[in-house]
């Protein structure tokens, strides 16, 4: 048996003897890694990326909005961050006679920035580890129920004394390793973030959907907001009275460009990983749940290309929505090509062969490790049906309009017939739901849903087995047969479509009215949808995915106890991570090798494909081009646009401060390679690459093409 263990553990190691940049490593811990970044270039120490007593690279960085990082390049609370980061916000001050998104902003004064309700940033102020506190009442005998209960309490008592330490002080407390590990993460956050400029789309986007994911890359992905505080400069509402936020750091911009070889780290938010997922979780996502949901967006962005073809205000409406969309569809594309090329779920067998050998090598193993993997694969059986079901659920169903604009209504509606309920509550409900039914129609096009919601039924119908569809769905397509009809017939009938009939019903919201919502077509087939699904799905779903997490608690457990001199990184999970590489070019495929660079040459030769309509670029930029007036950001001639490197991203990275070995700013990071789109589950250096916006081309695009040099002269540009 020894010598069995020993050999696979061999193959094993060697599988992953490679994978020297992997890892999104914590702030507070990268001391443990410092030896290795220095050995790799890097000049600075742990304390200049994270500390709590001075200020430090950490106190530049901030959450952007829900699920983007940016960083502040200036002392006058100026920061940067993807073009595809602001676009909500761009897309909402755009009209079809003031389109920001085909004109591109540029404020000239801070009285003509614009502000964004709802937009928020958040500073990370510190982080702790809370391990022993959050755990000192749990017992390994302890039933699940109430180990999370205990948990959740330190937690909350935690989160409350935080959160009174400062002005805007927000503090959640995360699980890592699985659950073996807490921190607990104290952020202030701003809600005063004004756009300052963007370029326009055919630059921040240029490329579109045919290069994202994609490499070589041209896009100059960037966008400038200002973030506003108080005169005290504490975070504050919108006020014309604020003043720009005063960091206590900022991060200085290098011009002198990057080579094969040179030192990157990503300093950002990572959203999600999931590297320790077993291969039953591997083969339902490539086999399964990728292939599913790439066929409903397949059909989505077919008809929002068709309407917005042909329409430009449909165009604008629809513009930050089909991004949206087609951002993961490409990515879940790349993720299952790279997956199956790197035969994932063949290497984490092997890993769990090894797991399988050391937990049966002793006896006290094989008591706390030798029965997981036999419940992975019992769990993971039953799980794969459920999980088509909340596939076609949040794709389908969730992915018309109507239907999750009536699941809205459906909370407030029980409120109405609940005779306990607050009535100031009620009206509360009724006030915000107002508002979202008023942000809702400015962007919605019945035609385009209309021919969304045909689609997806006809997909619910075709693809999910009878015994997971509501009774409802057999009985229209036996009546009707033709789904764009039966669509047409549903849409003309809906008070749902009628933003003026939403807001009066809502207004003198009584018992009769809420009635109409109730017995409305679009709310009665929402109903039945999720009241299958509460019925017959949710209950199980959610014991296997909770009792999953409790295996993978086990797992993550035994992984480090049986490789003891690994350094293991915890799963993203939209906290502040630190990741480190270096710049270099890669082979995708055969007869393929890509440089580290990309130049604004590559822009011109793609203009050229004149049937490519993601490849026109502004005519100012071209006539840039021919000029060869690239000012002091030229390199050999022409000038630098992109680069590559092989720091481990994930999306939330989006946006995040791509730095040299001295701390400062040489591009900010917008994308991976379509190759590494595999790396949420597995690393693999050979191909994965992050995709870096170079801060020359940045500069050049705001002093050259915006001619607004009042933003360079806030920055501190070094050589």
């Amino acid at each position: 048996m020894r010598k069995t263990f020993l050999l696979i553990m061999l193959s094993v190691l060697l599988v992953f003897k490679a994978m020297a940049d992997e890892g999104m490593w914590i702030p507070m811990l990268i001391g443990k890694n410092i030896a290795d970044m220095q050995r790799l270039g890097f000049k600075l120490t742990a304390e200049d990326l994270y500390s709590i007593n001075k200020s430090s690279l950490k106190d530049a960085i901030v959450q952007f909005g829900g699920g983007c990082t940016g960083e502040l390049i200036s002392a006058e609370g100026l920061l940067i961050t993807n073009h595809h980061c602001g676009y909500p916000e761009i897309q909402s001050h755009s009209t079809v006679d003031n389109n920001l998104l085909a004109n591109g902003f540029w404020a000239t004064t801070r009285a003509d920035e614009l502000p964004n309700p709802g937009l928020k940033v958040r500073f990370l102020v510190r982080m702790d580890d809370v391990t022993n506190l959050v755990l000192k009442n749990v017992t390994p005998s302890m039933a699940e129920k109430e180990r999370q209960k205990l948990i959740q309490e330190v937690a909350y008592s935690l989160i409350d004394s935080a959160k009174k330490e400062g002005v805007g002080y927000e503090a959640i407390v995360r699980p890592f390793y699985s659950g073996n590990q807490y921190f607990m993460f104290v952020y202030q956050v701003f809600e005063d973030v004004r756009l300052v400029g963007a370029p326009p789309e055919s630059i921040g986007k240029f490329g579109g959907d045919t290069d994202n994911w994609v490499w070589p890359r041209h896009t100059g992905d960037f966008s400038l907001f200002r973030i506003y505080a108080d005169k005290n400069n504490n975070p504050a509402p919108y006020s014309p009275g604020n003043v720009p936020f005063k960091p206590k750091k900022f991060l200085k911009i290098s011009t002198k460009g990057v080579k094969e070889g040179d030192f990157t780290l990503v300093y950002g938010f990572p959203g999600r990983t999931q590297q320790y997922i077993t291969s039953h979780a591997v083969n339902l996502l490539i086999n399964q749940s990728n292939p599913h949901k790439i066929q409903l967006r397949d059909a989505r962005l077919s008809i929002f290309n068709r309407f917005m073809n042909a329409n430009d205000t449909i165009a604008i409406k629809y513009a930050a929505k089909h991004a949206r969309v087609a951002n993961a569809w490409k990515k879940w594309i790349g993720e299952t090509m790279g997956l199956n090329r790197l035969n994932a779920v063949g290497k984490k067998q092997e890993l769990e062969s090894m797991f399988a050998a050391w937990a049966a090598s002793k006896p006290d193993l094989k008591e706390q490790y030798g029965w997981l993997l036999p419940k992975f694969a019992a769990f993971y059986n039953e799980l794969a049906p459920l999980s088509l079901v909340v596939d076609y659920r949040n794709e389908a169903v969730y992915g018309v309009e109507l239907l999750s604009f009536a699941s809205r209504f459906e909370r407030l509606l029980s409120m109405v017939f609940d005779a306990n309920a607050d009535r100031g509550k009620l009206k509360e409900q009724s006030d915000n739901l107002q508002e979202y039914v008023r942000d809702f129609f400015k962007d919605f096009e019945l035609a385009v849903d209309k021919e969304v919601f045909a689609s997806m039924m006809q997909a619910y119908y075709e693809r999910v087995p009878r015994e997971y569809q509501p009774d409802f769905l057999q009985r229209l397509t036996e009546q009707q047969g033709n789904w764009r009809k039966l669509a047409g017939q549903i849409y003309s009938q809906t008070v749902f479509a009628d933003s003026v009939r939403v807001l009066t019903l809502l207004h003198d919201l009584d018992s009769t009215n809420a009635k109409e919502f109730i017995n409305d077509p679009i709310f009665s087939i929402y109903s039945e949808f999720e009241g299958f699904y509460r019925r017959n799905v949710q209950k199980r779903y959610f014991e296997i995915t909770d009792s999953l997490e409790i295996l993978y608690r086990y797992y993550v457990d035994g992984l480090m106890r049986m490789q003891p001199d690994k350094r293991f990184f915890p799963d993203a999970n939209s906290t502040l991570r630190i990741a480190y590489g270096k710049v270099g070019g890669f082979s995708p495929r055969d007869g393929v090798v890509y440089n580290f660079y990309t130049t604004i040459d590559g822009i011109y030769e793609k203009s050229l494909q004149r049937d490519v309509p993601d490849y026109v670029p502004p005519k100012r930029l071209m006539e840039l081009y021919q000029a060869k007036d690239f000012g002091p950001y030229a390199v050999n001639g022409t000038l630098p646009v992109a680069f590559i490197a092989t720091n481990h991203t994930t999306g939330g990275n989006s946006g995040s401060p791509v730095l040299d070995a001295e701390g400062n700013l040489i591009g900010v990071n917008f994308d991976r390679c379509w190759e590494s789109t595999m790396s949420d589950v597995m690393f693999d250096p050979n191909y994965c690459r992050n995709i870096t916006l170079d801060i020359r081309y940045v500069l050049f695009i705001i002093d050259r093409f915006a001619g607004a040099n009042h933003l360079l002269s806030e920055m501190v540009l070094v050589q």
